[in-house]
């Protein structure tokens, strides 16, 4: 009886937490026989939307695993605002806090910064969505989410394997490492899959405010499919233009333009038709669709995928920790010891594939699915 009024006590109070809001941080009852987990990303600013969700996969899957009464995690979030600076700062306030263990960062430049830190300190370290080769860079950083060369590599072959376009465009960020990544290994494929790119026109975090030029060479140069390996902001503004132009090749992205169908004062029409590669497709089966519905009952809106990876981590880090034998006493550099050898091997079926493995070089073994907007909504391809 003691150990379920302390399980309802615990999930009561961090309930109430996020509930509260406010900051955009987020703690759970601080249990002395919970592992503290961190989580790292952008509550405000023009990528808000991945670490919300990102915070609430995270939440979820502490709730749930907390109530099975088996190990416990205190769990506390902290707002990087998609800057590296933020990021690191975050990272202290955590540290501080007794973290340990890591859940992030979100996007892939904190992640690599952060990444230095906590390779320095011997912590832990999964990124939900952190894509970037150098997230994992470290043998104490793993990954839930595929890797830019990986989304590049199969994007073109999904491409060129469906006959979906001989000639392409290509619009992306090169001054992310996260989009630049995408894109060399993209083109790279390209050329062994007979795709010819007639544009490949980059815009910078200081200029793009107007897409029209990059649309406008796109168009001139006779692409039939557009393919964005970047966030869904900036998407949002290239098929506004499009439209706006009479351009209407097919468009084709990668996970970070998860996020598109929740923009406030976006014309979800000009979305129809939309591809994008992801590892998560609502109600693909029994998993998905539980941890859909109870997602939306939690928060109140559709999960995306960075919320199922975030979510997947956890229990990746559950499955881990009993591997281990990690308990709530032992100090954050000997759990990372221990979970560099445990996450090599566990295997668990998540949300965002069944039979997920790890490497040691920190990348998980699973595969994507492409999903295409229809009314709305993605439907699998």
């Amino acid at each position: 009886m003691k150990k379920f009024l302390s399980v309802a006590i615990a999930l009561c109070l961090a309930a109430s937490l996020v509930a509260c809001g406010g900051s955009g941080d987020t703690e759970s009852a601080a249990d002395p026989a919970a592992i503290k987990i961190g989580g790292i990303g952008p509550i405000t600013g023009s990528a808000a939307q991945y670490g919300e969700a990102v915070k609430n996969g995270i939440q979820l899957a502490v709730d749930e695993i907390n109530a099975k009464g088996g190990i416990q995690f205190a769990y506390q979030f902290e707002d990087d605002e998609n800057d590296i600076e933020k990021g690191v700062n975050a990272y202290n306030s955590l540290k501080d806090w007794g973290m340990q263990i890591l859940v992030g960062a979100t996007t892939s430049d904190p992640t690599i910064a952060i990444g230095e830190e906590s390779y320095n300190d011997n912590i832990f370290q999964l990124t939900p969505s952190g894509t970037a080769e150098k997230c994992v860079q470290y043998d104490n950083a793993f990954r839930v989410c595929f890797s830019d060369p990986n989304q590049g590599t199969a994007s073109a072959k999904y491409i060129g394997e469906n006959k979906l376009a001989t000639k392409v465009g290509v619009i992306y960020d090169s001054s992310t490492s996260y989009s630049s990544g995408i894109y060399a290994n993209f083109k790279e494929e390209c050329e062994n899959q007979g795709i010819e790119i007639v544009a490949a026109e980059p815009f910078t975090a200081d200029n793009k405010t107007d897409m029209s030029v990059q649309v406008q060479k796109c168009q001139a140069a006779g692409a039939e499919l557009v393919f964005l390996p970047i966030y869904y902001t900036e998407a949002t503004q290239i098929l506004t233009t499009a439209a706006a132009q009479g351009y209407e090749p097919l468009f084709f992205g990668c996970d970070g333009l998860d996020g598109i169908l929740n923009v406030d004062k976006f014309d979800l029409s000009l979305a129809e038709g939309v591809m994008l590669l992801t590892p998560y497709v609502p109600g693909s089966d029994e998993i998905t669709t539980n941890f859909t519905e109870k997602y939306k009952e939690t928060f109140g809106i559709e999960p995306n995928q960075f919320a199922a990876d975030a979510y997947d981590g956890v229990y990746a880090i559950a499955a881990a920790c009993e591997k281990a034998g990690i308990t709530a006493d032992m100090s954050a550099s000997d759990i990372c010891d221990k979970l560099k050898t445990a996450f090599t091997e566990i295997s668990i079926d998540g949300v965002t594939s069944a039979g997920i493995t790890w490497s040691a070089s920190g990348e998980p073994n699973k595969e994507p699915k492409a999903v295409k907007i229809e009314n709305g909504v993605y439907t699998a391809m």
